[in-house]
């Protein structure tokens, strides 16, 4: 599951919420096209900015993304705008960056992607 902060919120504002469709279009010699979907439903990508971290929020996500392998890893992500659970989610990079400016002064920004079933 992936982590939330003290106050139980998955992310700050603003945040970042991006639905993805797959339309392949064929074109014909006479100008006609035909159009259809490569996977079946909507997929949701998430793009998480978070500041004021304190060490102890900052670790939680620094010990989420070692034990998720980066993005091999999956795991259940809670929209925060309607939520739904979707439950076959992964990073979607292979690092994770953070900066620390001073005390309780940790940011970084994750993104989630949704995986296709």
């Amino acid at each position: 599951m992936f982590p939330t902060l003290k106050t139980g919120a998955v992310m700050q504002y603003p945040g970042k919420r991006v639905l993805q469709f797959s339309t392949d279009v064929v074109r014909f010699l006479d100008g006609t096209e035909q159009r259809y979907r490569d996977y079946a439903a909507v997929l949701h990508r998430w793009t998480i900015k978070l500041d004021l971290l304190d060490e102890s929020e900052l670790a939680a996500y620094d010990q989420f993304f070692v034990s998720n392998q980066g993005s091999f890893g999956t795991f259940s992500f809670t929209d925060p705008w309607d939520g739904t659970v979707y439950a076959n989610c992964s990073l979607a990079a292979d690092t994770f960056a953070f900066t620390v400016t001073g005390e309780m002064r940790g940011a970084t920004t994750v993104t989630v992607c949704e995986n296709r079933t």
